[in-house]
């Protein structure tokens, strides 16, 4: 299937970068196979600030960031979702400034009933980069309004990535920041209990109703130009996969890696622990929706059948 995903951002690590009036971005020195070119930190604001994920614990993040307050009031520390490279740096943040840190909720605040009895019942590993530490100061709902000075964002709750996800849409301008949920350079994983690719597909029809949102700040790489493009793109490229997964049951029984080794044939080996994952989500949404079933309780090494 080809793909609309940009490999092409080659951002200043640390430096602050003006996306629009009012909003800039400061790239985090974490680049790797699953952060790409590093955490996209955001600032808003003209005179008092706030910033949207704050990134990973980095002593040079941390610095790069009040350099670009340069003295500026901070009054808002926003958090999309508590991964490793994206909330540690709230805590030191927040010391700092004096600011308050927002967020959904904790990494497990949100989990489906299934997603939350499978953690507590079943072998599914995961919690792959939670940062367990995660602290915050106040809470957001879903369809929550945050103000400050010279912006005004809508909070949406968007599980799937991780279950206290949520995305902030400036809807005066069109602006989404979409954290791990929809970005340019690839599809974010999911991985149970905390990931939930039936509240992902759920998530990604929610953003697919906003028909004016003109552009997408991602957590990773450059700006999604197209966001509606994108987003019916990742929900066929989904549905792709899940025809994949029952094409490849149907010639057999099989485990969610002998799968993720099948029918992902153009990654980067290093990849193939994060296909797996994803994977699994889709055998735990099939198995959900009574098209799979398992050998025994669901657990990261059951053997699937298609029903």
């Amino acid at each position: 299937m080809s793909t609309p995903f940009d490999l092409s951002h080659k951002p200043r690590i640390g430096r602050a970068l003006d996306l629009e009036p009012g909003v800039q971005v400061i790239t985090a020195p974490n680049a790797g196979p699953m952060t790409f070119t590093g955490t996209q930190t955001y600032l808003l604001g003209n005179n008092t600030m706030a910033i949207i994920d704050p990134g990973p614990d980095s002593d040079s993040h941390l610095n790069a960031l009040l350099a670009a307050l340069n003295g500026r009031p901070l009054s808002h520390i926003l958090v999309t979702h508590s991964h490793v490279d994206h909330s540690p740096l709230s805590r030191r943040l927040s010391e700092k400034t004096g600011a308050p840190v927002y967020a959904f909720g904790t990494a497990h605040d949100s989990r489906s009933p299934l997603m939350e009895r499978l953690a507590q019942t079943g072998d599914l590993g995961g919690q792959e980069g939670i940062d367990t530490d995660f602290r915050f100061d106040h809470r957001l709902t879903h369809g929550q309004i945050i103000t400050g000075d010279g912006w005004e964002l809508e909070t949406l709750h968007t599980p799937g990535h991780l279950s206290n996800h949520i995305c902030f849409a400036n809807n005066a301008t069109g602006a989404v920041f979409s954290g791990d949920h929809v970005m340019g350079w690839a599809t974010s994983m999911v991985s149970p209990p905390d990931g939930d690719l039936s509240a992902f597909m759920a998530s990604l029809a929610l953003l697919a109703e906003r028909q004016d949102d003109r552009i997408y700040y991602a957590g990773h790489g450059a700006p999604v130009t197209a966001p509606l493009a994108m987003v019916n793109h990742l929900i066929k490229h989904r549905k792709s996969r899940e025809s994949q997964i029952l094409d490849t049951l149907a010639l057999g029984s099989a485990t969610a890696n002998s799968i993720a080794r099948t029918i992902y044939t153009d990654v980067d080996p290093r990849l193939i622990p994060a296909a797996t994952r994803n994977v699994l989500a889709h055998l735990i949404d099939l198995y959900s929706r009574d098209l799979a079933s398992s050998d025994g309780p669901l657990s990261q090494h059951s053997v699937f059948h298609k029903k």
